[in-house]
């Protein structure tokens, strides 16, 4: 990875969870760095993601919750930090058609919670250290809906989110721009692709797959399998948020994409084949677990992302690419049972999160 670069005060939110402890692991190879993770350690945060980090005198965690202004601006206010990256979230879709209320209160208004808390401590700052602080808030490609078979997302693309969660986050964008339009405060926007990576909680389809073909249980695919995603490796995602938080322009957004775009069942036929070579199974192939299962409702057809202007600006492109990235991602599974493990057995079996009930 690129030099962190300057001495910061570093306050990130959702430190404990999959991007975040990606990200924090990163930042804190500089012993220089001053890190605050606020994180209240929901069923998707792990601290064991930080074992690396966490007796490092350089970090320290609080137990927050940004849906409690009082807690968070007594963070921010005692801490101080240059830079605020927002990462906290409830992010997986399927969560949010069964229930979309953590969504709401924790996407919307723990980002208003932040801001405001923010922007107290901003405007007590002296004008050198104004210059300098920035509020990073980490959101997704999915606010702008669905594409056909052809182009892209550009940051200039229309919002049309599908779920709520994506409304939610659709939502928590433009609070951020609007905090930036009336207060001056200098924020900054990011749209990522879907990540994938050690460390990711088991729901998503990546982990899932791989987990359920080691305990030979099914790999279910919505539909067809033919919804297409670009494809991010968080290590790649990590190095574009350092980037844009220290040399983005205030004010401004960026979108962060692999580049590369696959189906689900090609996502899912690779990791199949990948593990069929480097891990045989004596009943047979594991793509034949494969099953094809009702379709989740408002499923986007397909999402891309245009990165030319991180890219234009900033001098950030990804560096792995899908092929590379996968089987790193499936060596690490295979190799770290002791982190996923638990998870399987207490927080979360793999069975089937947000079906349309009413049909």
């Amino acid at each position: 990875m690129a030099p962190i670069g300057q001495t910061k005060r570093i306050l990130i939110t959702g430190g404990s969870g999959f991007i975040g402890s990606s990200l924090l692991r990163y930042l804190c190879k500089s012993a220089c760095n001053k890190i605050l993770n606020i994180d209240c350690l929901t069923y998707a945060s792990s601290p064991d993601s930080l074992n690396e980090v966490s007796n490092q005198e350089n970090y320290q965690h609080r137990q927050y919750d940004i849906r409690n202004l009082s807690e968070i601006t007594s963070a921010i206010y005692e801490f101080e930090p240059d830079l605020v990256l927002h990462l906290a979230a409830e992010t997986h879709v399927d969560r949010s058609i069964d229930s979309g209320g953590d969504f709401i209160s924790t996407n919307i208004v723990g980002t208003y919670n932040m801001l405001e808390a923010s922007l107290i401590l901003y405007r007590k700052l002296s004008t050198e250290r104004k210059n300098k602080f920035r509020f990073h808030h980490i959101s997704t490609d999915e606010v702008y809906g669905s594409l056909g078979r052809t182009g892209y997302f550009t940051e200039e693309s229309p919002y049309d989110p599908s779920s709520p969660y994506s409304a939610s986050k659709a939502s928590s964008d433009h609070l951020v721009r609007a905090w930036n339009r009336t207060y001056g405060l200098p924020t900054l926007v990011t749209n990522c692709s879907n990540n994938y990576g050690p460390f990711q909680f088991p729901e998503k389809l990546i982990p899932l797959v791989i987990l359920n073909a080691l305990e030979r249980q099914p790999l279910p695919i919505y539909g067809a399998g033919d919804n297409v995603r670009d494809w991010l490796f968080v290590d790649d995602h990590v190095e574009a948020i350092w980037s844009v938080a220290t040399q983005g322009a205030p004010g401004s957004t960026y979108n962060i994409g692999g580049n590369q775009e696959f189906t689900n069942l090609e996502v899912v036929q690779t990791i199949c084949d990948i593990l069929d070579s480097i891990k045989p199974h004596g009943d047979g192939s594991y793509s034949d677990l494969i099953e094809f299962v009702s379709d989740r409702p408002g499923h986007d057809k397909r999402y891309a992302i245009d990165a030319s202007k991180i890219k234009r600006e900033i001098g950030w492109q990804p560096k792995i690419d899908f092929q590379t990235g996968i089987l790193k991602t499936i060596e690490w599974y295979l190799a770290n049972e002791w982190w996923w493990r638990p998870i399987r057995e207490n927080d979360y079996d793999g069975k089937r999160l947000g079906e349309d009930k009413s049909v």
